[in-house]
């Protein structure tokens, strides 16, 4: 007789409360994290009021004003916030496991080894950094709405696919980050490949904008576009809350979609590509 399949929420809600309980264990740890985390993004933003001292918006006539980028850098804080708190430490931890053997326990689990490996553990304290994305979107939308010489406006609309392509956001960096992981079956150990995955998300936290007026920024913007597609992350999400009526949205929209999709694909593909090749510790 078949044992049941787990229900995959319970067992997440399980990941997560077990995490919770870990975390308040050491209380003083977790107050560290929490409070450090969102000072480096309050002395970064404290950084973007400096250059706005200095000019209107980034580039000219590109519509990135003062809260427009605003807007883009919250969304750049919730998606990697996202990202931190429910997969980073987790992959973090994927190439011990296959040192160790310890992966050996997690193959043998009634469950998708996939989902496992990303949500075993949830980092509580990143979410000190999504509040603080949260106000500062709240912020920037109030004074977006305030001003009277401008057309923005939010609509239930523009709210529903924001939340929706902030989750396509997460979706991709979590499908670059699985494959990237997936490399430890095969190097053994890839910490240089985890570097990389900071190098290369840093195109990520700036506007599309500024890859324009030359060829070497034109090809980094195709590249980072359609091959890797991270600009689609934040630049999405961020185009539609702070520029709802900017000709383009629906065809970056629409990109953003079908490179969620195959991320995924692409990503879960590499992962069972690399689990064939994995050779036990006791082997």
């Amino acid at each position: 007789m078949q044992s049941p399949q787990p229900s995959y929420r319970n067992v997440f809600f399980m990941f997560a409360r077990n995490s919770l309980v870990r975390d308040m264990m050491f209380r003083g740890n977790f107050l560290i994290e929490a409070i450090s985390a969102p000072s480096w993004t309050l002395m970064n933003q404290l950084f973007y009021n400096l250059i706005f001292i200095y000019t209107d918006s980034i580039g000219t006539n590109t519509g990135w004003g003062e809260y427009q980028f605003y807007v883009f850098f919250a969304t750049t804080i919730l998606v990697n916030s996202l990202v931190q708190a429910f997969f980073m430490r987790n992959f973090e931890e994927f190439s011990e496991l296959i040192r160790t053997g310890n992966l050996d326990f997690a193959l043998l689990k009634p469950i998708d080894t996939q989902f496992l490996i990303s949500l075993h553990r949830v980092t509580w304290s990143a979410f000190a950094n999504t509040l603080f994305g949260l106000g500062l979107l709240s912020y920037s939308v109030w004074q977006l709405s305030g001003q009277a010489d401008s057309d923005w406006f939010l609509s239930p609309l523009t709210l529903l696919l924001y939340v929706g392509y902030v989750l396509c956001g997460v979706a991709i960096l979590y499908s670059l980050m699985l494959v990237l992981s997936s490399t430890s079956i095969w190097l053994g150990r890839n910490q240089t490949l985890y570097n990389f995955w900071f190098y290369i998300t840093n195109f990520s936290r700036y506007p599309m904008e500024i890859y324009g007026g030359s060829p070497v920024g034109t090809v980094l913007r195709l590249v980072f576009s359609f091959a890797i597609p991270i600009l689609l992350a934040v630049n999405v999400p961020a185009r539609w809350m702070a520029q709802p009526l900017k000709a383009g949205n629906w065809l970056f929209a629409l990109v953003a979609i079908v490179a969620t999709v195959l991320s995924l694909v692409v990503s879960r593909w590499v992962f069972k590509r690399a689990l064939l090749s994995y050779r036990s510790a006791s082997s």
